[in-house]
């Protein structure tokens, strides 16, 4: 249940820094490491979780966009990055790169809870 909460938060979060703010595209960074020091996981679901939400994301927001311009733009532009004329793989990979960033987002949330949880043992005794 943590785990599913933590994926729709992170797409959710991600989205409103994303659109609603005038904030730079990597923001969405900090929602995740917010949602990791919020909610107690391992580290590899707390990365998973922060990798799937914003992987989901960016994948249906370019296929939206993708789809919408008869994939003009994306046809164009993956041949630049060795891609062929595949406009899917383009958007994949797009959510890749999302999902990767929010995943280290979300890893550094779950160390700085470490740290903050040690700092606190340490001074209670």
């Amino acid at each position: 249940m943590k785990l599913l909460t933590s994926i729709l938060l992170t797409a959710y979060l991600g989205y409103v820094v994303g659109v609603y703010t005038n904030f730079p595209w990597w923001f969405f960074v900090f929602s995740s490491a917010v949602i990791a020091l919020t909610i107690r996981q391992s580290a590899f679901t707390t990365f998973f979780a922060g990798f799937t939400g914003m992987f989901l994301l960016w994948f249906i927001l370019a296929l939206i966009k993708d789809t919408s311009n008869q994939h003009l733009l994306s046809q164009r532009v993956a041949p630049m990055f060795g891609l062929g004329n595949s406009s899917l793989l383009l958007i994949v990979v797009t959510g890749v790169v999302g999902g990767l960033v929010s995943g280290m987002g979300a890893l550094t949330g779950y160390h700085l809870r470490r740290i903050f949880r040690a700092i606190i043992s340490i001074n209670l005794e």
